[in-house]
């Protein structure tokens, strides 16, 4: 399919049906969960009612043939709130990731208790990161160990920064089964609800996404299936085999899944930019200083300029990047690295200027813009820091392993 920037009559009917949700549901509600720091189940609910935290919704855009489905839904809820948005659309981490490498059985089987019903809505969980392996994941020291007697996975350790770690139903982990290979000794396993030895640790007091549940998760002895582990025992077998004996693999657990989604973490960036943007521009043109409108001086004029010519320019970054991925187009250069990077430093630059025009006001908590300069912030750390994507960026550009 030809690289397009014209949005099918499909992709934006679901783009404003998920706009005018964020904007009727999700954004009155901001303020009041931001302050309250917990996982706002009602609102999950009624975004489970009208489908929107729905399998069918997931799976539909993400077989969207442009790409670009997926990344105008995840926009439109983080325009409306960067914390609910994750709450609601935090799932889809674990989602990716079982759908990367997952088999058809257990996309059957667990991709419907990821997501729950429209009367019980339930959450998923994507467990990669730990205490000493954020940005590193070749780090990782969770280890699973197979017993071929009961035909059980054995995993221990423990991960951070989980979003919904511990509240979810399903939480999909990144462990080690063969240390000495390094990242390609890794595997994902299936952890089932109420799985003896799996617990929840430090749930995270957090500078913003506050709305957004993120804490520890323990496992202590944890017993799963042989089934259980993501693609299945006997391909894992083969990776391992080809890893051994030195031949190319089709990459780590943990990377697999962050390459399919940091195009999503870039629209998600985007949202909280634009958001911002769109309220800095509303206050220029209503507020007076010295008898103008303020968005009549240069000086604030400028900076929207600026702002505007950012956000748009990271769009389309990311827009490329996922209609690449969509369409199995190689990252050569590291595209999908190039969107979340500029989207999520974008959403940084954006959210300071726009405080910066609000002046004072800008700086409380009765304006939306402080709340959105404290959401934006994470975007250059999760799922690969700034530093992280320029390093995988200039790795590919180079040809060279930079360290």
């Amino acid at each position: 399919m030809t690289f397009s920037l014209e949005l099918s009559d499909d992709v934006i009917e679901v783009r404003d049906w998920v706009h005018d949700f964020a904007e009727k549901v999700v954004r009155p509600a901001a303020a009041e969960w931001d302050e309250r720091e917990e996982t706002p189940w009602p609102i999950i609910q009624e975004a489970a009612k009208v489908g929107l935290y729905s399998v069918e919704l997931f799976a539909t855009q993400a077989a969207e043939p442009t790409g670009l489905g997926l990344l105008t839904v995840f926009e439109e809820m983080f325009w409306g709130d960067a914390g609910i948005a994750l709450s609601i659309l935090g799932t889809g981490l674990a989602a990716a990731s079982l759908a990367a490498t997952g088999t058809p059985e257990q996309l059957g089987e667990w991709l419907p208790q990821m997501f729950g019903t429209v009367e019980d809505p339930l959450l998923a969980s994507f467990c990669a990161s730990e205490p000493g392996a954020g940005s590193d994941v070749s780090a990782i020291i969770t280890r699973a160990r197979y017993d071929e007697a009961s035909d059980e996975w054995i995993i221990n350790g423990t991960k951070t920064w989980a979003t919904n770690g511990g509240i979810a139903n399903v939480h999909i982990v990144v462990a080690s089964v063969h240390p000495e290979l390094g990242s390609r000794g890794q595997a994902t396993f299936i952890i089932p609800p109420d799985t003896p030895g799996f617990s929840q640790g430090q749930k995270f007091k957090k500078h913003g996404i506050r709305a957004s549940h993120t804490a520890e998760v323990v496992l202590d002895d944890v017993r799963i299936p042989g089934r259980l582990i993501i693609g299945g025992k006997e391909k894992f077998d083969e990776r391992i085999a080809r890893a051994r004996e030195g031949k190319s693999s089709a990459g780590q657990a943990a990377m697999k899944t962050f390459e399919r989604t940091r195009p999503t973490v870039g629209a998600m960036a985007l949202g909280v930019a634009r958001a911002a943007y769109e309220y800095a521009l509303d206050y220029a043109q209503e507020r007076e200083q010295f008898g103008r409108k303020i968005g009549d001086f240069q000086a604030v004029a400028f900076k929207l300029a600026d702002m505007r010519t950012r956000i748009d320019t990271a769009r389309l970054l990311v827009w490329r990047a996922g209609w690449m991925a969509r369409n199995d187009k190689p990252f050569v250069n590291a595209e999908g690295s190039m969107a979340k990077l500029a989207a999520s430093e974008t959403a940084v630059y954006v959210t300071d200027e726009a405080i910066q025009i609000l002046g004072g006001n800008g700086y409380t908590r009765d304006y939306p813009v402080e709340r959105m300069h404290r959401d934006a912030k994470i975007f250059t750390i999760f799922e690969g820091t700034s530093e992280i994507q320029r390093l995988v960026m200039a790795r590919a550009i180079t040809g060279l392993p930079l360290k």
